[in-house]
Parts: C-alpha cells; sequence; structure tokens
C-alpha cells in the first residue's frame, strides 16, 4: 500500500512538472524592466522602428521567436506578418516543405561477409519547429548523419540474397528506425528509398557464372523432357501405323509435299523393305 501511494506521489510530482514547464517562464523584474525601455524607445522613434518591428514569414515557414533567450508563448509564428521587439527580441526562420537529400556510398559488410556499397535516398520534412531549433543544433545536419549511421546497422544484419531482392523491407525498416530517432528533433521521415547496391567485380563474375549454369541445367532438363515426350508420341504414333498400313501410305505422301514446298533439288523415296525381300525370295 505504501508502494502504491509514492508511485502515485511521484505520478503527480511529473505530471505537475510538466504542467510548470508547458507555463511559459517568467522573465523577471530586470527582464520587464528591459522589455518597458525597448518599448518606450519603439514609440518615441515610430516611424522608423515599426519597419524593424515587422515581419514577414512564407506560407511554408514558421517563426520561432526569442525573447531574452526565451521562446515565446511555446508556439511559432507564421504564416503572414507578425511583431518583434527590436532590442530584445530574435528569431529564427523554420522551413516546413519535404527536403530530399542523397546519402552517400557506404561500404557495407553483410552478415555473410560480403562488402558491398550501397547509397540512398531520405525524404524528410520538419513537424515542429520548435523542437527542431530547442533540442537539436541543426537539425539537417543530425538527420543525415543519423541515416548513414542507420543504413549502415540496418544492413550489417542482412544477407546479400536480401538485401538484393528485399529492398522494400529494407526501406522500411529504415524509417522506422529514423523516425523514433528524430522524432524529438520534431523531424518527420516521410520516405527512406535504397538507390544502388554496388558489388565488386570478382562477386558480379562469380554470381554471372552461376546463373549461366543454372541456366545451362534448366536447359537440359527441359531438352530431356521433350525428348521423353516426342519418343512417348512417336510410340503411339506407331501403334497407330501398324493398326492401319494405310496411314504409313499417307505420311509417306505428307512428307513429299513438305520436301516440294521447299523447292529442293534432291528428293529420296524410300523403299519399303517388303518389297525387297519378294524379289530375294523369287531369286532363291
Amino acid at each position: 500500500m505504501t508502494t502504491v501511494i509514492k508511485l502515485q506521489n511521484r505520478e503527480t510530482e511529473s505530471g505537475t512538472q510538466i504542467m510548470q514547464d508547458d507555463k511559459p517562464p517568467s522573465l523577471g523584474c530586470i527582464g520587464w524592466f528591459i522589455i518597458i525601455i525597448s518599448v518606450i524607445f519603439i514609440i518615441g522613434l515610430f516611424p522608423v522602428t515599426i519597419f524593424m518591428c515587422i515581419k514577414i514569414v512564407q506560407e511554408y515557414e514558421r517563426a520561432v521567436i526569442f525573447r531574452l533567450g526565451r521562446i515565446v508563448d511555446r508556439k511559432p509564428k507564421g504564416p503572414g506578418i507578425f511583431f518583434v521587439l527590436p532590442c530584445t527580441d530574435t528569431f529564427r526562420k523554420v522551413d516546413l516543405r519535404t527536403v530530399s537529400f542523397d546519402i552517400p556510398p557506404q561500404e557495407i559488410l553483410t552478415k555473410d561477409s560480403v562488402t558491398v556499397s550501397v547509397d540512398g535516398v531520405v525524404y524528410f520534412r520538419v513537424c515542429d519547429p520548435i523542437c527542431s531549433v530547442a533540442n537539436v543544433t541543426n537539425a539537417d545536419r543530425s538527420t543525415r548523419l543519423l541515416a548513414q549511421t542507420t543504413l549502415r546497422n540496418v544492413l550489417g544484419i542482412k544477407n546479400l540474397s536480401e538485401l538484393l531482392s528485399d529492398r522494400e523491407g529494407i526501406s522500411n525498416s529504415m524509417q522506422t528506425a529514423l523516425d523514433e530517432a528524430t522524432g524529438a528533433w520534431g523531424i518527420k521521415v516521410e520516405r527512406v528509398e535504397i538507390k544502388d547496391v554496388k558489388l565488386p567485380l570478382q562477386l558480379q563474375r562469380a554470381m554471372a557464372a552461376e546463373a549461366e549454369a543454372a541456366r545451362e541445367a534448366r536447359a537440359k532438363v527441359i531438352a530431356a523432357e521433350g525428348e521423353m515426350n516426342a519418343s512417348r508420341a512417336l510410340k503411339e504414333a506407331s501403334l497407330v501405323i501398324a493398326e492401319s498400313p494405310s496411314a504409313l501410305q499417307l505420311r509417306y505422301l505428307q512428307t513429299l509435299n513438305t520436301i516440294a514446298a521447299e523447292k529442293n533439288s534432291t528428293i529420296i523415296f524410300p523403299l519399303p523393305i517388303d518389297i525387297i525381300q519378294q524379289f530375294v525370295s523369287r531369286r532363291d
């Protein structure tokens, strides 16, 4: 019972702390004093300072405003016109459009100890401008470096056959890993694609020889099956001819027609052995 109460107290304290972090921080007396002086300065030089206070961001951009080093309202400004205090406020523009970059070719040792060179492309965008500015120094560069490391880690546990045949699964695994890692930076990884897999020249020759041998083996098997089917057909044809002797004469005439269609100068006439046997028997 005591443990449950302690856990509830910890949850309550953590929840209170989160709510307190979500509230805008107080600037203090000195901060408010500087802001008042800045406002007086703007009012005193109103025609000039109005151009220093008005800022514009495009439809695809957001502005993160820092007032005396603190983020204002925990919410980005834009698109359109917004106002800043020239003496106390600074802001950073964040582009929300999808960014694509090429992963440089990486020399990777696969699970079956084969060295390959793999490159890819990553598409990502900023979904939380506050986190992309406050939680990481350079979100774009950090995402690029993380993509290279993730490519090595994901492909290092794959065999060469899986690497060549399951590119879609590898892309999905990389996207999931990158999206989980960059979520705290306000980055959303939309798509990851494997562009090219370069194999060593010796390995290419070995795979080509293996494929050629496999094709020759299949060709021999197909030829053997054709010979077997042909022998069965000839056996059935011989049985039909044996039952009807006139079928042999028709086959002979059909063969002559085929030879004559090719316009050959020589035609071979087969002589039945039965006729020769009759002449030999009469001579004897």
